[in-house]
Parts: structure tokens; sequence; C-alpha cells
């Protein structure tokens, strides 16, 4: 039988140190501005400033950690009600056929910003997501969708 390495032994030599100076942790510090849609104690909720859907939302904890891999398990498990809750906000505010959930761990997956938040996106029959990178939207035009959003779940 094979030693056990514990729960986390193979992930952490895999996933470098975590930057406290990414676009994601200053927005949790305020010194980043941003679209907010939904707030608890462990997760923020905002608008994708560069959106491959309308409505495309982005729900981040506010416990430090790169990626998935990074989190500890029982913050894991509090953090995730609030993606499945704005989820379900984006879907109904914004009358979605269908939600498209996206996480990326590392570059070589597609992250880009190396603080972990998941990815929800609306989809409807026949309309494409767009590609990555698209252009930047202001707040004034995400406004009206995070609205939508906000009102989903109740004014939360």
């Amino acid at each position: 039988m094979a030693a056990s390495r514990g729960p986390n032994a193979w992930e952490k030599p895999l996933t470098p140190k975590y930057d406290q100076n990414n676009i994601f942790a200053k927005i949790l510090r305020g010194e980043m501005p941003c679209v907010k849609v939904y707030e608890d104690d462990v997760s923020l909720a905002f608008m994708d400033v560069m959106p491959r859907a309308d409505g495309h939302t982005l729900v981040i904890p506010k416990a430090p950690a790169r990626t998935l891999f990074d989190l500890e398990s029982d913050n894991l498990a509090r953090f995730m009600p609030a993606v499945q809750k704005v989820g379900r906000a984006v879907m109904a505010g914004l009358k979605a056929e269908g939600l498209l959930l996206q996480q990326f761990n590392e570059p070589a997956s597609g992250q880009q910003v190396f603080h972990l938040h998941f990815h929800l996106l609306p989809c409807w029959t026949g309309v494409a997501i767009r590609p990555p990178g698209g252009p930047f939207q202001n707040a004034e035009a995400l406004k009206p969708y995070a609205d939508k959003i906000i009102a989903a779940l109740g004014g939360a």
C-alpha cells in the first residue's frame, strides 16, 4: 500500500504563489472599481469588463487563492453556494435558456487573472459566445445587465 501524502500534497508544488496585486485582489480591497451584483462574507460577484456574452458575470472568493486547488476545502464549500445563487440570478434576470460555467487553472488552461474565479455566461439558442479578449465595456454599458441580475437576486 502506498504511503499517504495528505489531501493537498500534490497540488501545492504545482501552483505558483498568490500575487496580492492581481486585479481581483485590488477590487476586493476597494482599490479598483467593479460593477457589483452580489457580495456576502465569502464572495463577490461583478460584471466582466470584457464580456463574452451579455450579462457575463464573475464570482470570486474573498479568500486569496490563485486557483481552485489553492482554496481550502472548507472555504470552497462555503463559497460555492454563491456561485450557484448568482448563476440562478443571471439566468432568471436575463431570461437565459442556459448558463455556461467556466473556471480556469493556470495559463495553459486559459486563466488570465490569477485569483480563483468562475465565469457565468448566460446562453441563448442561436447566440454564439464571443471569443475571449473582446472589447472593454465601461460601467455604463454593464449596468443594465447588472440591474437585471440584482433584481433577480431580490436586490441583494
